[in-house]
């Protein structure tokens, strides 16, 4: 008898969870919306979409006018206000800049930057702002940096190709990408190359400890903050990664800053500018200029390494990765750029001139291929999403009223995709639309196009980035055709960067008539 009172029961709980589920997910203004569950908020529906996260965030957005409010958990501390709109974003990064610092939530998400330039805030940000423009603008670090990459690629990357090629063999590009970005920011950060891209493809203890901690930023995002703090405390799960990589940073970059040290007591060290890599820089640099910065201070330097590997290898590695995957879905385009290389750019020698001809001025002038790189990185930005917290209260151009502290999120993979900010064609790949009639490239406000970010923030190493994707794409798509493995399927990862979850796989023929 108490077990058939027990099965009613149960049967009858069942029957209430059902239509009260019923109910609340009838109540919803769109389909596409998450349903709000008592005590746990959206963040089961969000949960489940994880592994396409970014395209069912664009879906939400798209029903929502360009912004959406989510709740969390009641306990979680996990509530945010997802937009896309440009006049937010415009507001948020630009016109009410002072009100939206990266904040205390946002350090205690990326702890492992320390106090570099991404988490700094007020005197301390416009101080490490100030010297690294100074130091990134010198035409010394410039030229530099145009060496590094042209020795990398014809040392690295073409060998590597030339083998793969040859022997016929299938090669992940998106690993090929991240290992060139990794070895050319790392010779810029402390003028050390780990030789990362080679034919032997070895495997790079600070590369995977860089993979494993953004993975972990991202779930910090979509988990309560009191579970990844009790995850870092056992040493579980993702969590535990990041304890691991935290270490492996620490103990690469004392060991880079010791040996520098070592050199410069030494006297082992060319002081000649032009080859002056950042972490030299900063130990040389003016203090009396930029009082906040102490470059006798091991932790300033390792998080100013640390800063700029994050910046420089990832976001180039995963722009190059989408952007020669577009290429294959569109071969109209690749012949476009190869015709406007062949006819725009001067011929190559091998008199060792190569590098001098590979100059800014030279590479403005491949508008196409300007192009085409800004329509890969409006459809699929390195840096998916971002988020602000105001240190006031405030009232958004859209209407939605905003507390101190509150969270709001970025979107940029979606703000690529949004027709009513883009048109009917958002989600195509055409390069044309950053060519005006008259054969320019055509600027679009940073509120719209938020790869580079926007405001007093906007990315320091743009035309560095822009310069080296560049050169290699030249490279790459005068002498080489790529072609993806049939069948391989691609899908981005949720992380803090878009990575491709199952790499890039291609298999590399060598242009015989370079016509």
């Amino acid at each position: 008898m108490a077990l058939l009172s027990l099965l009613e029961v149960s049967v009858s709980f069942l029957c209430f969870s059902f239509l009260f589920g019923y109910f609340l997910i009838s109540k919803k203004p769109h389909r596409s919306f998450p349903t709000k569950w008592p005590l746990l908020g959206m963040l089961p529906g969000l949960l489940v979409e994880i592994p396409r996260v970014y395209d069912y965030i664009t879906e939400v957005l798209e029903a929502s006018n360009l912004t959406f409010p989510f709740k969390g958990p009641s306990f979680g501390g996990l509530d945010m206000l997802i937009t896309v709109d440009p006049a937010n974003i415009h507001h948020i990064m630009s016109s009410n800049f002072a009100n939206y610092p990266k904040g205390s939530e946002f350090k205690k998400i990326f702890d492992v930057l320390g106090d570099g330039i991404f988490n700094a805030d007020s005197d301390l940000w416009k101080d490490l702002r100030k010297s690294a423009q100074s130091m990134m603008s010198h035409q010394e670090f410039q030229r530099f940096t145009l060496r590094t990459s042209m020795s990398k690629l014809e040392k690295g990357l073409v060998p590597l190709l030339d083998h793969v090629a040859e022997k016929k063999l299938v090669v992940d590009l998106q690993d090929v990408f991240q290992r060139f970005t990794f070895d050319t920011t790392f010779v810029l950060a402390t003028g050390i190359d780990p030789g990362c891209l080679s034919i032997e493809m070895p495997e790079i203890e600070f590369a995977r400890a860089l993979d494993e901690a953004e993975e972990a930023l991202f779930f910090r995002h979509v988990k309560p903050e009191m579970v990844w703090k009790m995850q870092r405390l056992i040493g579980f799960g993702d969590e535990l990664k990041m304890k691991r990589a935290h270490s492996t940073f620490d103990r690469v970059c004392s060991k880079c800053i010791a040996s520098k040290r070592d050199e410069v007591s030494r006297g082992l060290i060319n002081i000649d500018s032009s080859s002056k890599d950042l972490l030299m820089s900063y130990m040389d640099v003016d203090t009396t200029k930029y009082k906040l910065l102490n470059p006798s201070d091991e932790k300033f330097l390792r998080d100013m390494i640390l800063s700029f590997m994050i910046a420089g290898r990832d976001t180039t590695g995963s722009a190059l990765t989408w952007f020669f995957w577009l290429l294959s879905k569109n071969p109209q385009a690749t012949a476009k750029i190869r015709q406007e290389i062949n006819t725009k750019l001067s011929p190559r020698t091998n008199d060792g001139s190569e590098i001098d001809s590979f100059n800014h001025q030279e590479l403005s002038k491949l508008v196409y291929l300007h192009g085409a790189l800004y329509e890969a990185l409006r459809l699929y930005p390195p840096v998916p999403f971002q988020h602000k917290s105001p240190t006031k209260p405030d009232v958004l151009p859209s209407g939605h009223r905003v507390d101190a502290s509150s969270k709001i999120v970025f979107c940029l993979y979606s703000l690529g995709r949004m027709k009513t900010v883009w048109g009917e064609d958002a989600a195509e790949f055409k390069p044309e639309r950053w060519i005006s009639e008259s054969g320019r490239s055509i600027h679009v406000p940073s509120f719209k196009f938020l790869s580079f970010n926007a405001g007093p923030r906007t990315c320091l190493g743009k035309d560095v980035a822009m310069t080296q994707m560049k050169t290699v794409a030249v490279k790459i798509i005068q002498n080489y055709e790529i072609k993806v493995v049939e069948g391989h399927k691609i899908e981005p990862v949720p992380s803090v960067i878009l990575h491709m979850k199952q790499g890039l796989k291609v298999m590399v023929t060598k242009r015989c008539n370079l016509d």
